[in-house]
């Protein structure tokens, strides 16, 4: 019983430090690398990708960033709930 209210208390923690935010959303600027992007967001949650193109996903469902790069670089930026 004692891990799992310290695994709720880990949660709960962690979920208030996201970085998924409005602020740091307005960061982003085109051009950016990945490497630069992640310094402000962190390490995405998914990435996909094709001919020279990546999509990544930042956050959940309800709340997140995505991004599109083009040959390592920032060209679009969308996101939701935030």
């Amino acid at each position: 019983m004692r891990w799992m209210g310290m695994t709720v208390a880990a949660v709960l923690l962690l979920s208030g430090c996201s970085r998924i935010t409005q602020e740091n959303y307005d960061k982003l600027e085109l051009g950016m690398s990945k490497a630069d992007v992640e310094a402000v967001i962190g390490r995405a949650d998914d990435c996909s990708g094709s001919m020279g193109t990546e999509t990544c996903v930042w956050g959940t469902d309800q709340r997140q960033i995505k991004v599109g790069f083009a040959a390592d670089r920032a060209m679009l930026f969308t996101h939701k709930g935030l």
